[in-house]
C-alpha cells in the first residue's frame, strides 16, 4: 500500500491572444478496488465555471470555456491517492479467449476490435510466434507485453500524440503511449478485450521508465478476474505506483486535456509533474509536449500576422 500526493500542472501558450476557448479534460483519478482517492483540487487560470459528465468508458470529464482573450491557460491538478494494487494481483488463471462472452456484452465487444492499419499481417506474425492459440489470457498478456518490450527501444522525442501503430511497427521506438497502442494491437486480434490507460507511474527507487510523468499502460479483461493492468514500458503488471486516472480504446480517449479556440496563433504545451510521498519527499518532472504540426496555410497566415505585428 502507498499513498501519494500528485501535482500535475499542464501549461498551455500562445504567441498571440485568443479567445473563446473550450475545452475538455480527464484529470479525475478513478475510485475503484485498489485505488482510493482522498482528496482532490482543480484550478484553472481565469476560473472558468467547470461542468462535469460521465463518458463511455465511466471517466470523469470536466467541460470549461474562457471567452475572453489570453495568451495563456493553466490547469493545476492535486490528488491524494491511496493505491494498494496487492488486490489486483493476476491469479493462476487458464483460462482460454474462447470463454469470453463478448457476444452479450457490447462494451467488451467493442474493446476486441484491433484497429485496421496497414501492418496488420505482422501483428499476426508476432501472435504466431508466440504460439497465441496454445496460452490462456493471462499468458498471451504477458507474452505479448514481453515482446513489445524487448523489440521496441524507449526513445523520447520520436513520435507524438498522432503517432500511428503502422508507424511505431516501422522505426520500434517511442515511449510509454506508443508502447501501449502496439500492445493493445497484439491483444485485440488475440481476442482478448483490452483498453487504454492514462495515469502516472510514481517513482519507487526502481529505476522503472516513465517515473515521475505521466505515463500509459493498458488493462486486460478475464472472466475470472475482470480487469487487470499491465505496463509495456516495464515489462510488469500494475504496482503500488500506478496511479490511474481514465481508460479508452487509445490516447485521445485518455487525453487528459484538448479543446479548441478562436485565433491565429502558435500554442506550445508544457506538463509539469509533481509527486510526493508520505515521509515528505518529493520528485518532478518537466515536458515540453509534441503537438500535431500546423497546416502550411496556418503557417503563412501565422507568419503574416507576426509581422504585421512587428
Amino acid at each position: 500500500m502507498a499513498v501519494f500526493n500528485i501535482l500535475h500542472i499542464t501549461k498551455y501558450q500562445y504567441n498571440f491572444a485568443v479567445k473563446e476557448s473550450s475545452n475538455e479534460i480527464r484529470l479525475f483519478p478513478h475510485n475503484f478496488e485498489n485505488q482510493d482517492v482522498l482528496h482532490y483540487d482543480l484550478m484553472i487560470s481565469h476560473y472558468p465555471e467547470v461542468t462535469y459528465s460521465n463518458d463511455y468508458h465511466g471517466n470523469k470529464v470536466g467541460h470549461f470555456n474562457i471567452l475572453e482573450a489570453h495568451d495563456e491557460m493553466i490547469i493545476q491538478s492535486k490528488m491524494l491517492v491511496r493505491i494498494n494494487h496487492s488486490l489486483k494481483i493476476p491469479e493462476i488463471d487458464d483460462t482460454k479467449v474462447s470463454a469470453i462472452d463478448l457476444h452479450n456484452d457490447i462494451y467488451l465487444l467493442r474493446l476486441s476490435y484491433p484497429e485496421k492499419i496497414k501492418k496488420q499481417a505482422e501483428i499476426e506474425a508476432i501472435l504466431k510466434e508466440i504460439h497465441f492459440e496454445e496460452k490462456s489470457i493471462i499468458d498471451i498478456a504477458y507474452a505479448c507485453n514481453q515482446y513489445v518490450f524487448n523489440n521496441f527501444e524507449y526513445t523520447k522525442g520520436i513520435t507524438n500524440v498522432e503517432t500511428t501503430v503502422d508507424e511505431i511497427l516501422g522505426h520500434k521506438k517511442g515511449v510509454c503511449q506508443d508502447f501501449a497502442h502496439v500492445l493493445l494491437q497484439l491483444l485485440r486480434t488475440a481476442g482478448i478485450p483490452s483498453r487504454y490507460v492514462s495515469g502516472y507511474i510514481c517513482p519507487n527507487e526502481s529505476g522503472m521508465r516513465g517515473e515521475g510523468a505521466t505515463h500509459a499502460w493498458v488493462e486486460i479483461y478475464t472472466p475470472k478476474q475482470g480487469w487487470l493492468g499491465i505496463d509495456p514500458t516495464n515489462n510488469i503488471w500494475t504496482m503500488d505506483n500506478h496511479v490511474k486516472l481514465s481508460v479508452g480504446m487509445n490516447f485521445k480517449d485518455c487525453s487528459p486535456a484538448k479543446g479548441s479556440f478562436k485565433g491565429l496563433a502558435q500554442q506550445t504545451l508544457s506538463v509539469s509533474v509533481q509527486i510526493g510521498y508520505e515521509d515528505g519527499r518529493h520528485i518532478q518532472e518537466i515536458n515540453d509536449v509534441a503537438l500535431q504540426k500546423n497546416s502550411v496555410v496556418f503557417e503563412l497566415q501565422s507568419n503574416h500576422t507576426e509581422q504585421q505585428q512587428q
